[in-house]
């Protein structure tokens, strides 16, 4: 069994420790800070033995350096270590790390940043997206095109409707306000953001998701064509919404 945690980081980032019940082993991913890590670690008498990096973006590696003091092992994408320093073990696209006996495949996808990866267990039906697929959202392009992010939705699209999507931020308000214009006669949109209109006005966090609420409600997954999906993105980029 996995144990997932999620720790708020920074002003609205996810750091996720992931924890193998069998083997007691430990892993963060995206640590943009190493304070509430490590204590929601040690509050559950947790070492942590490596951290997964998705992408170079300092809200994402800040915690990185202490982390690795702290004893863990820094893993991360091949094609950014020239902009992430810590990392110790490279890693890429078909590569398999493993945290005990569960192992996770990289997947390359780029756009946000041109190196950026994402961890997908297969077996336990889980993927960690970094800032690439969010909630009811795609990542903005910093380094790639429309094409790369279009890839990477259509990627994801293959995944089963069970898998939970592990993200960096709590942005699914935001996102979904947006998504609303998007999509405006799509009712599923609209009842989601009920929900969580409701689970933010209580502090309440709106992530992990998972690939078959983002089929139904995502408006970038849902996207046929990359010039939809850049459509959506320009439009995104410049929504004001309240």
């Amino acid at each position: 069994m996995l144990d997932i945690v999620r720790v708020p980081v920074l002003a609205d980032n996810y750091a996720w420790l992931i924890h193998d019940t069998v083997s007691g082993e430990t892993v963060v991913v995206d640590p943009g800070e190493a304070g509430p890590v490590i204590a929601a670690a040690k509050k559950r008498d947790w070492r942590i033995d490596r951290v997964w990096t998705t992408h170079w973006h300092p809200d994402h590696t800040g915690g990185n350096a202490e982390m690795k003091a702290y004893g863990a092992t820094i893993v991360g994408p091949a094609a950014e270590a020239d902009r992430i320093p810590t990392l110790d073990e490279q890693v890429g696209e078909g590569d398999v790390v493993r945290l005990g006996a569960h192992e996770a495949t990289v997947m390359t996808v780029p756009g946000h940043t041109q190196g950026h990866i994402a961890f997908h267990f297969a077996d336990d039906a889980a993927i960690f997206t970094g800032d690439t697929l969010f909630a009811m959202g795609c990542g903005r392009l910093f380094e790639g095109t429309p094409a790369d992010m279009f890839a990477n939705m259509q990627r994801y699209a293959t995944l089963s409707d069970e898998t939970e999507v592990f993200c960096g931020h709590e942005y699914t308000q935001s996102n979904g306000r947006y998504a609303l214009v998007a999509e405006p006669d799509n009712a599923d949109i609209v009842a989601r953001m009920a929900e969580v209109d409701a689970a933010r006005a209580k502090g309440e966090p709106t992530v992990p998701t998972t690939i078959g609420r983002e089929r139904a409600t995502n408006p970038f997954l849902r996207a046929t064509s990359v010039e939809q999906l850049a459509r959506y993105r320009a439009a995104k980029d410049a929504f004001r919404g309240s």
